[in-house]
């Protein structure tokens, strides 16, 4: 059973995504739990996206709308968290239970938010959580596979406990990966539901392209503190992947990239020595996060 008085608020950054957020707020006006206070912030948008915010938080009054000037460029990395953390200071709702970061370009199902919170009370540890993505691709749905313990960054619901255990997010590159290793590193579980589904309008890094992406991919395992084995291991199994040996070189280039360019890495080397540890033992058949 879940309680119907779980008191959560969201916070979905968003940037010229006037196609696809109507079809976020849609899903969260028919939530069966609805939030104490969603923030919408738009991201220096050059599009309608501020204009369908101020639309919404006329309509429903837990709908709060939050705008930034155009910085002029996608910023890589640390720009989508600056965006988030301007929503979250702009909560004005301070005794929530759970946090989400929502995407504005995804739907999803008018029990979302009532079936991810029945998982977090069946686990007292789980700290943070969420729903699976698929996107259709000549009208079929294909799953955005990852591992189990790896929640999708625009889908991420937090734990109180855990997030002030980890500190908030890393301002930068791989925020999505180092709020989960640090969560497990202290104690707590994290995990994708891959029974509660959500519709993803836009592939994970369509923004950047498919070598931008993969680049940026290789740069993010690099701030992340990637072990260059478990790198070099990532980079053999994508050549069995489209496109096969480019999507290889990709990766590699860009982890080689950051590391020339001494891009600054996740500034808690804790956090580091945790996640190559646990490549390592994948790498060997230790027990780890993977499972």
């Amino acid at each position: 059973m879940t309680d119907l008085s779980t008191r959560y608020v969201v916070v979905t950054p968003v940037r010229d995504e006037q196609q696809y957020l109507p079809l976020t707020i849609e899903s969260m006006v028919k939530q069966t739990i609805r939030p104490q206070q969603w923030v919408i912030v738009n991201d220096g948008s050059k599009d309608r996206t501020g204009q369908i915010i101020e639309e919404a938080a006329r309509q429903h009054s837990w709908i709060r709308a939050v705008h930034r000037g155009d910085r002029g460029f996608r910023k890589w990395g640390g720009g989508i968290i600056e965006a988030f953390y301007d929503g979250f200071h702009a909560l004005d709702c301070t005794d929530w239970e759970f946090m989400s970061k929502l995407d504005g370009d995804l739907s999803f199902g008018a029990n979302y938010f009532e079936s991810t919170f029945v998982k977090f009370r069946e686990n007292p540890k789980l700290g943070i959580g969420g729903g699976v993505l698929y996107h259709d691709e000549n009208g079929q749905r294909v799953l955005e596979n990852h591992p189990k313990f790896h929640v999708r960054g625009g889908v991420k619901i937090y734990r109180r406990g855990c997030w002030e255990a980890i500190g908030g997010l890393w301002v930068g590159p791989g925020s999505d990966t180092i709020d989960e290793v640090k969560a497990n590193m202290l104690g707590w579980t994290t995990s994708s539901f891959f029974d509660i589904h959500m519709t993803h309008h836009r592939f994970t890094g369509a923004s950047w392209g498919k070598w931008g992406g993969l680049v940026k991919d290789g740069k993010i395992d690099y701030v992340a503190g990637y072990h260059p084995l478990f790198l070099a291991a990532k980079s053999i199994v994508r050549l069995a992947r489209r496109p096969y040996f480019l999507g290889s070189f990709a990766l590699v280039y860009g982890y080689i990239t950051a590391y020339l360019n001494r891009v600054p890495q996740v500034d808690d080397p804790s956090v580091i020595r945790y996640l190559r540890q646990q490549q390592l033992a994948r790498l060997f058949g230790g027990e780890t996060i993977w499972k």
